[in-house]
Order: structure tokens, then sequence, then C-alpha cells
């Protein structure tokens, strides 16, 4: 019991140490809290696949009120803003060339007389395709509105059709707001472990003083727990910090449990802290510790789900992204915020961190114990 009660006090010492050691400059404190709710503010507004007031040129061949009525209904609804017109077609393939406009619409000189006569009145949508998903969400927008417009302008119904109603569920706004600042937590804390301990070691490493903790009586354990603890506590700070920003600031709804967030980000940090560990056994400076880490938290970003759905990749990049333990957090976030779900449901990906997080920590206190011996 002596042994035990000595060797937490052992890792309680270093544990105060690493903290006044981070909070001794306090711009640090900045980087740590502040930063967070910079970068959680720049994912919030900036990354976005929402589409609203899209640069369109018109070229209106028809100059009549039908006409008029179909442009005004475009840009009624926000999703389009006329931002040119011409009655030229080369001017709207010049704006579309120049980056001027992101969607042309041609109205041919007939269209109000063939809306009339309810013979079909086609009209032209040209979309710069140089952003896929913004001209995809375009013309899905611009096709709707323009049928819209067409059966209540030429008052004919469509034999035997479909009455479709639509509901989105979870995301009721379909806000792409509410998708992508939940999977913020997980890139935030990631970075935040593998920054501070990695550099935390390194720098133990360039001043000299691991040498002294290497010949004091902790032992290469508690040297491991004394490292990444005061960076897992600051983790889950930066996690309340982060959380309590995307509700109460964004509004993002929040449907599941605390405690299940907890669960997975305290299973998520031990993979973090793990490969943070892992970056300062490689690394005999400070730069490369931190080039190390962007080079890895990249990819394990991209990897993710975060910005691309993990379905749409090569079946060889899926098999590698369930090695990422930010691809089964995020989706656990995710499905905790704004549909409610549990570990019941969630468990698989919950034991893939669990097993991540364990290796992870296992082979960077093995490969720390070889670096330091």
């Amino acid at each position: 019991m002596s042994e035990w009660r000595a060797s937490l006090e052992r890792v309680w010492g270093l544990v105060v140490k690493e903290f006044r050691q981070v909070f001794r400059d306090p711009r640090m404190a900045r980087v740590i809290f502040i930063s967070p709710l910079v970068q959680l503010m720049v994912f919030g507004y900036a990354v976005s696949t929402d589409l609203w007031k899209t640069s369109t040129f018109v070229v209106d061949h028809d100059q009549t009120r039908a006409s008029r009525e179909m442009v005004e209904a475009l840009t009624s609804s926000g999703y389009f803003q006329v931002t040119g017109r011409s009655d030229r077609p080369a001017d709207m393939v010049r704006a579309l060339e120049g980056g001027q406009a992101i969607v042309g619409l041609e109205i041919p000189a007939n269209f109000s007389t063939r809306l009339r006569e309810g013979s079909g009145a086609p009209v032209q949508l040209l979309l710069d395709g140089t952003n896929s998903n913004t001209a995809s969400v375009a013309r899905s927008y611009g096709e709707r509105i323009i049928l819209a417009y067409g059966l209540e302008a030429s008052g004919r119904a469509i034999p035997d059709a479909v009455h479709l109603k639509e509901r989105a569920w979870y995301n009721a706004d379909l806000a792409s707001r509410n998708y992508n600042v939940p999977a913020v937590v997980g890139a935030l804390i990631l970075l935040v472990c593998l920054l501070l301990t990695s550099l935390a070691v390194v720098r133990e490493r360039e001043i000299g003083t691991l040498e002294q903790l290497r010949a004091s009586p902790l032992s290469p354990g508690e040297l491991i727990l004394g490292k990444t603890v005061p960076f897992a506590m600051i983790g889950l700070v930066d996690l309340a910090v982060v959380t309590t920003a995307a509700l109460l600031w964004f509004g993002v709804p929040f449907r599941g449990s605390l405690f299940d967030l907890l669960l997975a980000s305290v299973l998520y940090l031990m993979s973090g802290l793990g490969l943070g560990l892992l970056i300062s056994t490689i690394s005999k400076t400070q730069q490369e510790a931190f080039m190390g880490s962007f080079l890895l938290f990249m990819p394990a970003i991209l990897l993710s789900g975060f910005m691309f759905p993990v379905s749409s990749m090569p079946t060889s990049f899926q098999w590698l992204t369930l090695l990422n333990p930010v691809r089964h957090y995020i989706e656990i976030v995710r499905a905790i915020f704004l549909k409610g779900t549990g570990v019941t449901s969630l468990w698989p990906q919950y034991a893939w961190l669990l097993a991540l997080g364990i290796g992870l920590l296992w082979f960077a206190a093995w490969r720390f114990r070889e670096a330091t011996e």
C-alpha cells in the first residue's frame, strides 16, 4: 500500500510540474483555451455546404412578365442572387469563365407562349462545375424552383401525379452547421493532444531535463502517466468549452447523453495521447514534433468523414479508415448530438476507440521506454 501511495505521489508531483510548465507562459493558456474557440467559430461559419445568394447571370430573350416572374421565384428563395444580365449568351459564358457567376440562366424567346400553351417551355441552366458540391446543390435547388414555377404558372396538373411529402429526421432544417460543428470537437481534441503531448516530451529532451527525470525514482510507467494525465485533463476541459459554445452560440441540438459523450471522449483521448507520445519518440526537436503532428493530423481528418463521406472513398481507403480513431469518434459525436443515439447502438464505434486507444498507448509506451533507456 505504501508503494502505491509513493507511486501516486511521484506521479502527482510530475502532473503538477507539467501544469506549471504549461501555464508558466500566459500565452500558452490562450493557445489552449482561446484557440479552440476561435477555430470553432471559423469552422462553424466558414465551413458550410449550404447554398445562399449564389451569383447568377440571366439571359432573358423573352422579356415578358412570365420570364421576370420565374427569375423572381429563383431570387426570392434566397438561394440565388442575380449579379448580371444580358441579351447575349456569350456574356453569360464569359461571366461563368471569369468567376463572376456560378449559375447561368437562359430563357428562350418563346418562353411565355409555350408556357401558356402547355407545350413545354424549356430553359437552360448552366453551372460552374469547378466546385462540384456547390454545383450539385445549386442544380437541385434550381430544378425544384423552376419546375414548381412551371406547374403553378401553367395551371396544369400532372395526371396520376405522386404527391411527395418530404421530411428530414434529426436535422429538420438540413443545416450543414449542425452536421459540421459537432465534428469540430473531435478535430480540436486531437490537435490539442498531439501538440501538447509531443512538444512537452521533446522539450524535456531539448533542455536536458529528460535525463534528470530518468535518473529520478520515477519508473517509465509513472513518467508516461505524469506526462499524459495533464493533457488528458486539458482535453476534457476543451471538450466542455467547445461543446458549450456549440450549444449556446451555434444552437446545435443535443439529444443524447452527456455520459455517453464523456465516455467516448475519454476513449478518444487515449488514442490522441498515444499518437502524441509516439511522435515524441521519433522527434529530436520541437520543430520536428510540430511538423509531425500536422503531418499526422491532416490525413486523420481527411480520412475521418469530417469533410467527405467515408462511403464515397475507394474500398481500400474505407478499410483503412477503420484504423482512424477520428472516424469513430466523429460518428459517435454526430449521432449523440443530432440523433440522441446511445452506447447500445454505437457499441462498435466505442469498441474500436477502446481497442485503438489501448493499442496506441501500449505501442507508444513501449517506444518511449526504448527511447529513454
